[in-house]
């Protein structure tokens, strides 16, 4: 509880009033002594008045607060909460509220004044942002309560639980819905290519046209209807994917508002939207990360939802990747051949490790080591060198890049695709590869 202005106000206007008449009796200038009576009297009455008041504030009853908030908000993006007071006093009553926002969580718009009238409910709102992924809970709020004669404002602690999930931002693949996904796929700078050769699937039997290929004839068929029967094909759908997810330290760089990994998991999402639009089976295994999650590959829409609570609290950790350990964890698990996505950041010192684990894995299945390139890279290799600093800073670049790119060099010689992209291209680059392969039938 604390004093009000209009407290302070009256006992600085009497205190100061008492320091003048005080004053003018030492410089021994006539002073009426009723005005040192009354002067007095306003003091006494005004702090028998303060301590009245005190008390009757300390027991008013608490406003009943309810919050209304989303369950679940999007990384980077605004969101709105509301805050409903009510309560119960015969006269209407100001009160001041702030609630108590977790770490994590950007906000606007508090504390706010608010008006209350006798059995109705008030309602504020403010907005949210969060600042990273997870799971937040809301303990309580305060409130500043007036008192009746508005000499005093107490300050009430209210508890008031809600809680929010924070996924990866997501919401516009949900709104992309409504439009053609080829429409919605070139908007993200997707390359559509024309198929070549032929499927992987059997579609059905038909009678042979000119232009078939004799690998299409069905000679059992053939010799049934006396007839030439092809075979006709399809693009496979029944195809697995599995992101082999690097959660350790070199996940952890920073481009603009989202770390690497955050990007990573945008990315794996927005692959995963089109692999399961396509027909096919999408799983998530994580390694070096202190939460270690693995989810097998399943087909349909649901699985998207399934994905995002599953990931939506992941971070990345201060562990180095391990490569060897991540593929016998996937291989002990995945029996089926699939196509592995490493999504991971490549560094001039992974070279035979990684080239082990992604042979190991080639074995079996299909691999794609997509590697995030940090966007300062970039920048510092486009920006006119002048000063010695800036030359130093160019050539470690460039030769840290050339180290990184030799690396790619081994790893494609080996037969090992890789995907260098910055990090807010991994997305649609992903997409690229994966149509394009899954057009060419090599998938």
């Amino acid at each position: 509880m604390k004093p009000t202005r209009l407290l302070l106000i009256w006992l600085a206007t009497l205190l100061g009033l008492s320091i003048v008449l005080g004053a003018l009796r030492a410089l021994g200038l006539s002073v009426a002594p009723n005005l040192l009576s009354i002067n007095w009297g306003l003091l006494l009455a005004l702090l028998l008045l303060a301590l009245f008041d005190a008390i009757r504030v300390t027991r008013l009853p608490s406003p009943k607060v309810r919050r209304q908030m989303p369950g679940s908000l999007a990384l980077g993006r605004w969101g709105e909460v509301r805050v409903d007071i009510q309560h119960d006093y015969p006269q209407p009553l100001k009160v001041q509220l702030l609630d108590h926002v977790p770490d994590g969580l950007s906000f606007e718009h508090l504390p706010q004044s608010v008006g209350l009238q006798p059995g109705q409910y008030s309602q504020i709102s403010y907005r949210l942002r969060p600042l990273r992924r997870g799971h937040f809970s809301f303990e309580r709020c305060e409130i500043n309560l007036p008192s009746p004669l508005g000499l005093w404002s107490a300050r009430r602690y209210l508890t008031v639980t809600d809680s929010t999930r924070v996924y990866p931002d997501f919401a516009r693949l949900y709104g992309a819905q409504l439009l053609a996904v080829d429409n919605w796929l070139s908007q993200l700078g997707v390359r559509q290519r024309q198929r070549r050769g032929l499927g992987l699937e059997f579609h059905q039997l038909r009678e042979f046209r000119e232009g078939d290929s004799l690998r299409q004839i069905d000679w059992k068929a053939t010799a049934r209807q006396r007839t030439p029967i092809a075979r006709e094909y399809q693009d496979e759908r029944d195809q697995q994917i599995i992101f082999l997810l690097d959660c350790g330290r070199r996940m952890r760089s920073q481009d603009g508002e989202l770390a690497h990994f955050d990007h990573a998991l945008n990315a794996c999402l927005l692959l995963s939207y089109v692999a399961l639009r396509q027909g096919d089976a999408v799983g998530l295994c994580t390694f070096a990360g202190d939460q270690p999650r693995y989810l097998a590959p399943i087909k349909g829409p649901e699985q998207l939802k399934v994905l995002l609570n599953t990931v939506y609290d992941l971070d990345s950790s201060q562990r180095p990747a391990d490569y060897q350990a991540a593929a016998n964890q996937l291989l002990a698990r995945q029996k089926r051949r699939a196509l592995v996505v490493l999504v991971t950041n490549l560094r001039d010192e992974d070279d035979d490790e990684l080239l082990s684990a992604v042979k190991r894995l080639g074995k079996q299945h299909r691999v794609l080591v997509a590697s995030l390139r940090e966007e300062v890279l970039d920048t510092v290799r486009q920006t006119p060198v002048h000063t010695l600093d800036e030359a130093l800073a160019y050539c470690g670049t460039v030769d840290y890049l050339n180290a990184r790119a030799e690396l790619h060099e081994r790893l494609s010689a080996h037969g090992v695709p890789v995907l260098d992209a910055r990090p807010g291209e991994l997305g649609a680059e992903l997409v690229t590869r994966y149509l394009c392969w899954k057009k060419d039938g090599t998938l």
